[in-house]
């Protein structure tokens, strides 16, 4: 007899199967197998059919999308190198800004097709999808309360890369800091200070942007000399240092107009300034302000007109008046005569003789 014999001879609660009630049940196994095998069979084929159809659907709507982006990505590396290419297209920003448009739209499509699919996979099991909607409804309302502003960052990076408000390369003002944008996320945008220093702003705080490197800027520079000198010989020199300028380079390419005198902005006793302006490629403001500085004052310097202001030069203060003798001196004092009420009253009272 064997060990497990053994077992079962010693165990009182066995009940010893014959071979009938064996051949029973591999029967009534067969016939649940038979019974059930098709539905078995068409749940599995849906369940196929459902992710085939949804990760097929989900490649081609990606490669659609890199087909897209790539298509962006070659229209700007067109027009790169023209004048209207060093205006608007920057190779960098452009191929960001392409790239978080084509992560966003991708991971969007992959959620919304693998999500439908998992559903109608819990569906095709007969699973009652309407409690675990309602949780993933709860659910994801308490998420959105606790995450709002990492949501709220989101969004609004989005919708900047989608208006192409700015980009790498660009040179922002974003209220709470200002600088060269390094990298633009949908979640954070990274901003390089004039200090060097990296600003880390999050997209869901900045409420205004100033792009200072869309269009063009205008470069203003005010010259303040004497008013006694000839007006037309101090627009004729600024108008032939500004026409040098112009032509030299590289202020040639950074020049977009002419230099423009104004006029006068402000006509005071001793002074008179005169407002010079001119429009430059964007981001090329201070240094064409700095260079246009230069020259005029040279060219100020060689006709003999001098500029005024700020602290006057040493030589021309004007001659400091004799100090008065008696600034120091005090007011003379009543009690100084003895003839004078308030010395009297002051004296004091002589004594009586008591001894007489």
């Amino acid at each position: 007899m064997s060990w497990s014999a053994a077992l079962r001879a010693d165990d009182p609660t066995h009940v010893p199967v014959t071979l009938d009630e064996a051949a029973e049940r591999a029967t009534d196994a067969a016939g649940w197998v038979e019974q059930n095998w098709s539905t078995w069979l068409n749940t599995g084929l849906k369940i196929v059919l459902i992710l085939v159809v949804a990760f097929t659907l989900r490649m081609l709507i990606r490669k659609a999308l890199t087909k897209l982006i790539d298509r962006m990505n070659r229209s700007a590396q067109a027009v790169e190198g023209t004048a209207l290419g060093g205006l608007l297209v920057n190779a960098e920003r452009r191929r960001q800004r392409s790239e978080a448009i084509g992560s966003v739209l991708r991971s969007v499509a992959s959620f919304l097709i693998l999500g439908t699919a998992g559903l109608m996979v819990l569906g095709a099991f007969k699973i009652d999808l309407a409690p675990l909607l309602a949780s993933a409804g709860v659910a994801g309302v308490a998420i959105g309360f606790g995450a709002r502003n990492l949501v709220t960052d989101f969004l609004s990076g989005v919708f900047m890369i989608l208006e192409d408000q700015y980009g790498v390369g660009d040179s922002i003002d974003a209220g709470v800091a200002s600088g060269e944008v390094v990298e633009v996320g949908l979640r954070v945008t990274k901003l390089r200070g004039v200090d060097g220093e990296i600003w880390y702003v999050r997209n869901g705080e900045i409420k205004r942007i100033g792009n200072l490197s869309q269009g063009w800027a205008t470069a203003g520079v005010d010259i303040t000399v004497r008013p006694t000198e000839d007006l037309d010989e101090v627009r004729a020199v600024i108008a032939g240092a500004a026409d040098l300028m112009s032509k030299d380079e590289p202020w040639n390419e950074r020049l977009w107009g002419p230099v423009e005198v104004l006029g006068l902005t402000e006509v005071l006793l001793d002074s008179m300034t005169v407002r010079v302006s001119a429009k430059t490629m964007p981001g090329k403001k201070l240094g064409v302000e700095r260079e246009l500085r230069w020259r005029i004052k040279r060219a100020l310097d060689e006709a003999g007109i001098r500029i005024v202001g700020g602290l006057p030069p040493q030589g021309t203060e004007p001659a400091a008046k004799p100090a008065d003798p008696t600034a120091a001196m005090s007011a003379p004092s009543v009690f100084a005569s003895p003839s004078s009420p308030q010395s009297a009253a002051a004296t004091p009272l002589p004594k009586p003789d008591l001894g007489k």
